[in-house]
């Protein structure tokens, strides 16, 4: 049996539906040949425009990226995120600009304006919240974003001269956890009470009675904090 090519294969096709193709225009087109040339003219445009979208391969790349473009937008990786600095309260907890208390310098000798120790038990004066002292600064270091926002009136100016205390309170949860950067005014030294505040194990060894004290790491930064003559 003699084989076909491809090519024989698609004239012999070709030659078997010209004449239900030339049917199918007469029927659809109309009996006149006023009728046919414009059918014949409407479908002619038909195939170029089918040949230009569906069966161009330029055409359908270009498709199917505005389709994967559509999909990566719903996802959120359609579009370069801009790189944004983290809010500033979220330096509070910890940040390598020494601020809020983060500071690794040591703190010696201690100024003797600074009143209050690391592993002190205090109480914020507005809201009588207890908590402890875990670090401090001999004068505010904080973002000037920070500060113009905290101390924006003319009588708070002089507060970014006095000691700022990083202290920790208990959160409305019960594990949560509160950070804060107080001026040495807003605070007070109280005695004979232990708050039960998460994290403090990260930076204290137990409690002794009167004060916490300090894992060897937070001693070395803060050398003079336990000695009550210091």
């Amino acid at each position: 049996m003699p084989q076909l090519s491809p090519a024989a294969a698609l004239q012999i096709a070709l030659l078997l539906s010209a004449v239900p193709a030339q049917y199918f225009i007469s029927r659809w087109c109309g009996s006149t040949a006023v009728q046919r040339y414009h059918a014949t003219t409407r479908l002619l445009r038909i195939w170029k425009q089918w040949r230009a979208s569906y069966l161009n391969a330029t055409a359908w790349t270009d498709w199917t990226n505005q389709q994967l473009s559509k999909v990566k937008s719903l996802v959120g990786l359609g579009q370069e995120v801009e790189q944004v600095s983290p809010p500033v309260e979220t330096l509070i907890f910890d940040n390598d600009q020494g601020f809020f208390g983060a500071s690794k310098a040591v703190r010696s000798p201690r100024p003797p304006f600074v009143f209050l120790r690391v592993g002190e038990v205090v109480m914020e004066r507005k809201g009588h919240m207890i908590g402890v002292v875990v670090s401090w600064d001999e004068e505010l270091r904080a973002p000037q974003e920070w500060v113009d926002r905290m101390y924006s009136n003319s009588e708070d100016t002089k507060v970014e001269k006095t000691p700022h205390y990083k202290v920790l309170f208990s959160g409305p949860g019960r594990s949560s956890l509160m950070v804060a950067y107080l001026p040495q005014t807003q605070l007070e030294r109280i005695t004979g009470m232990r708050p039960d505040i998460p994290t403090l194990e990260n930076y204290f060894t137990h409690f002794d009675g009167t004060r916490f004290v300090m894992q060897d790491w937070l001693r070395e930064l803060f050398p003079e904090d336990e000695n009550e003559d210091g």
